[in-house]
């Protein structure tokens, strides 16, 4: 597999966190990807970091200022849901153990100007082509009618789409994020991200936020031969780690490993509770 050519000279590290969903707060996943983030900048590594949530709902920062967010987000958290809003961009989406999260979290060259924000994109996407290739379903690129958190750079199957992804960028170090419906049922999940919208959105200007539709969205469950249940989460997974690996061939990641410091829980805490503050709602 061809590694792209923003990795071919820097070696990418991972951290696979997909079997731990003991955390409470799905603003600390962002936190560590925030100092990450700055971590690389610094002189660390390229990360991927990956990732699942038992059971969150995350907004965007548009999202957070519809006039009704307030209600939408006690409605979801009265079913279970955590909720939050993100630092990337985006809008809303419902996060769950059949969702894997995905971060490439790369610094900058030091000399030159900084990347073109499509190709950061577009790093992202050679990334899950290639976990993907194994299905051998064409995997296309592009807004899809109909879906939460739409994007020119949307992923999907048939029509169907089944990832989403944003960036942020810090002064010398960018994080790509994507959220990867693996399993279950993607209707489902539009129906919940609609029905926030119905409460959340009551009297916004329609050009506000994205109007869903049940039939935009589906999983690789549904899509392809990937697996059903659970098995379709690890094999994603699975699939997700060789193409990492293949990238890391020949490279010789001493140095890298050497770079890497894994941010203290409290450093993580912290930084999320500065993030949940910097995004609060106030009247």
């Amino acid at each position: 597999m061809n590694t792209p050519l923003s990795l071919q000279h820097q070696p990418i590290l991972l951290l696979d966190r997909t079997d731990d969903l003991n955390s409470d707060d799905v603003l600390l996943h962002f936190a560590l990807d925030e100092l990450l983030c700055r971590q690389a900048g610094s002189g660390g590594p390229a990360m991927c970091h990956m990732w699942r949530h038992p059971r969150a709902f995350v907004l965007g920062a548009r999202d957070s200022r519809l006039p009704q967010a307030p209600e939408g987000e006690a409605w979801l958290r009265s079913l279970g849901y955590d909720t939050a809003v993100r630092h990337s961009g985006g809008a809303a989406v419902p996060l769950d153990p059949g969702v894997v999260n995905v971060s490439l979290i790369v610094p900058f060259q030091s000399a030159g100007p900084a990347p073109d924000f499509h190709q950061d994109f577009e790093l992202m996407v050679a990334l899950i082509r290639q976990a993907l290739q194994g299905t051998e379903r064409q995997i296309d690129t592009g807004e899809i009618a109909g879906a939460f958190c739409p994007g020119t750079f949307d992923l999907s199957i048939d029509g169907l789409k089944f990832c989403g992804i944003a960036q942020r960028r810090q002064r010398k170090a960018f994080i790509v994020q994507a959220f990867v419906i693996a399993e279950g049922s993607g209707s489902e999940r539009a129906r919940l991200v609609r029905a926030f919208y119905d409460i959340a959105a009551a009297g916004a200007d329609p050009k506000l936020y994205p109007v869903v539709e049940d039939t935009s969205t589906a999983s690789l469950e549904q899509l392809t031969g990937i697996g059903t249940g659970e098995d379709a989460v690890h094999r994603f997974v699975d699939d997700m780690r060789k193409v990492i690996r293949s990238w890391q061939a020949d490279q010789d990641l001493t140095e890298a490993a050497a770079s890497f410091a894994m941010p203290e829980a409290e450093s993580i805490r912290t930084m999320a509770m500065q993030m949940r503050q910097r995004y609060q709602r106030t009247e």
